[in-house]
């Protein structure tokens, strides 16, 4: 279990982190749609996440998601590297309802994100433009490389679902183990 906590002023954090989890998670940032993605990210990658986080929600929530963001990229970080024996590489397509999500994922140890995701608005009390900055967040604190690409969708809530959903389903199947790669690089390291 990875344990790591940030605080500043805008936000405080703790997070908790088992990469070969079940799934389990006990999520409070104060932002109810944001626990939600957590929640159904954790279930989806079979990692074990609690997290607290209080924040200047009172400002928005900016400073809450993308730091949750940059701790829970780290956390992921600590428990991946040095990348060894796991597939490396994966792609998951989410499916709800109308809305189609694909993430395809390298466990690089080199950050780039490309989000392709062009919704605007708000579910619910959530500015949909901050899962871009979340996914950011994970991305530079973790080493990964990540393409979110919406294929359809209408609904945004289904769009974001299905966003953070296959993201924890190609997380899921990069961390696989597989001992007969090695490391899986020509490079010999990561």
């Amino acid at each position: 279990m990875i344990k790591l906590s940030r605080k500043t002023k805008e936000t405080d954090i703790d997070v908790e982190l088992k990469l070969y989890g079940s799934g389990n998670s006990d999520i409070d940032t104060g932002i109810g749609f944001f626990d939600h993605m957590l929640e159904a990210f954790s279930k989806h990658s079979l990692i074990d996440l609690n997290v607290r986080c209080k924040g200047d929600t009172h400002i928005d929530f900016h400073h809450s998601v993308e730091d949750v963001g940059i701790v829970i990229g780290q956390a992921l970080k600590q428990a991946i590297y040095p990348v060894e024996n796991v597939e490396r590489y994966s792609n998951a397509v989410v499916v709800m309802d109308e809305a189609a999500v694909e993430s395809c994922l390298d466990l690089s140890n080199r950050s780039y994100l490309v989000y392709d995701v062009d919704i605007g608005g708000k579910v619910g009390d959530f500015d949909v433009e901050l899962a871009e900055e979340f996914f950011r967040a994970v991305v530079f604190g973790a080493g990964f490389t990540l393409h979110v690409e919406c294929k359809r969708g209408k609904n945004k809530h289904h769009i974001l679902e299905a966003a953070f959903k296959s993201f924890a389903v190609a997380l899921r199947r990069s961390i696989a183990k597989n001992d007969r790669v090695g490391i899986p690089s020509t490079k010999g390291v990561l």
